[in-house]
């Protein structure tokens, strides 16, 4: 029934609000962008922006927007989970992300859910994209569904002993993610009395986070979470807290806490751990629930050996619940004076040396000078960016016959 006092007031009839659902959509064909405009428009549903499927787009409309539900169509794709799998890292974690695939197959379902991703099988009608998006909004209101399993992948960068350029590694590698990967990235920084993150990172008067004896971790909530954050920009925040009268065993269970609560507002959560706290060794350790762990190792003796220990801590795991392992060997003196060569650290643990990264003469100019290695013209830049793909699942060259090649120019 008309309100006749509100259009004599106006001047005119009121109008129906659209159903608010924030919505994006990222599309292969004219056919599935149409319905889905259409479909929007005629249930009187707010029309979702609208931009081809690139890797592009999509990074920087979540860069700049706050979406509820994210459309991607992946009906061109050869293996639609693989490629959901490759771009997950652009999308916000607090969205549900619906992916349109026309691959008949459970195993795609049971895969994008592992993923956190609901799967509309193509072709379908504009009342059942309509129904299905419905659906999700009232899973993201009623807090269930797959878009609940979404969180943050947990990379640990574990350094065998002190000094083998991890915490560099860390930031060189969330700058990568953060900055070209367009990911969103937390740091975390286990040295709680003092460490160099923040120079690596090039913040200028930084000072960690105290916390207090009094503070409890039950009454941490987002906003007090997110108050602990150093934020470097937009894609890249550092937890790094300090607390003189905490044990350091309370203060990690505090770092743990907050990063539980944050794992579900960004993409990746990337720990700077060292083997030379002694903790790594520890039974039971959060790092061994990690979804991928980087070993650096220098090619020292004493550096393969624990690398070798902590390598045993993952293979002691039951299969399916070990991280995958990235070793890294990082040349901090020139290659002339390495003790071990990279063959005999393969022979050793057994494992593949994934990335090596060459000496870098100049590395305290370039990181003092408030530059990126990643952004440097040296021969370690392409091997950190490698990395960096290795960590989002991207192809990456073989690196060992390219650096070979390197050492032999350096």
């Amino acid at each position: 029934m008309l309100d006749l006092v509100d259009i004599l007031k106006t001047g005119k009839p009121t109008e129906k609000e659209s159903e608010s659902i924030t919505s994006a959509l990222f599309y292969q064909t004219q056919q599935c962008r149409q319905l889905v405009i259409e479909s929007y428009r005629f249930e009187g549903i707010s029309e979702p922006v609208v931009a081809p499927n690139t890797d592009d787009d999509i990074s920087e409309y979540v860069r700049l927007q706050t979406v509820e539900i994210v459309i991607i169509e992946l009906n061109d794709s050869q293996n639609v989970a693989e490629d959901a799998k490759r771009i997950s890292h652009l999308l916000p974690s607090h969205a549900s992300v619906v992916v349109i695939g026309s691959e008949d197959a459970i195993s795609t379902i049971r895969n994008l859910k592992e993923l956190g991703f609901y799967y509309l099988f193509w072709p379908i009608t504009k009342q059942e994209l309509i129904d299905f998006v419905r659906s999700v909004h009232d899973n993201r209101q009623r807090n269930r569904g797959p878009g609940q399993n979404r969180r943050a992948k947990q990379v640990s960068v574990i350094g065998t002993k002190g000094g083998v350029g991890a915490t560099a590694i860390t930031a060189e590698l969330s700058y990568l993610l953060s900055e070209q990967k367009h990911a969103s990235c937390i740091i975390v920084d286990h040295n709680y009395n003092s460490g160099n993150i923040d120079i690596m990172l090039g913040i200028k008067q930084f000072e960690k986070r105290e916390v207090q004896s009094g503070s409890f971790t039950d009454t941490l909530d987002l906003a007090s979470a997110k108050s602990l954050l150093h934020k470097q920009s937009d894609l890249l925040s550092l937890l790094a807290l300090t607390a003189p009268n905490l044990t350091q065993s309370e203060t990690t269970e505090y770092h743990r806490f907050v990063v539980d609560i944050m794992a579900s507002e960004c993409n990746f959560i990337i720990e700077d751990m060292s083997a030379s706290s002694g903790v790594v060794f520890e039974k039971n350790q959060p790092w061994l629930k990690s979804d991928c762990v980087i070993l650096v190792v220098s090619p020292t003796v004493s550096s393969l050996r624990d690398a070798g220990r902590i390598k045993l801590s993952v293979e002691n795991l039951p299969p399916s619940e070990r991280p995958r392992l990235l070793i890294v060997a990082n040349y901090i003196l020139p290659e002339k004076y390495a003790t071990v060569s990279q063959a005999e650290m393969e022979q050793f643990l057994k494992h593949k040396v994934d990335v090596v990264i060459p000496f870098i003469s100049n590395f305290g100019n370039v990181i003092l000078g408030g530059k990126r290695l990643a952004n440097n013209r040296h021969k370690s830049s392409a091997a950190i960016k490698s990395l960096a793909s290795l960590v989002v699942g991207e192809e990456s060259k073989s690196s060992t016959s390219l650096f070979k090649t390197l050492f032999k120019k350096a």
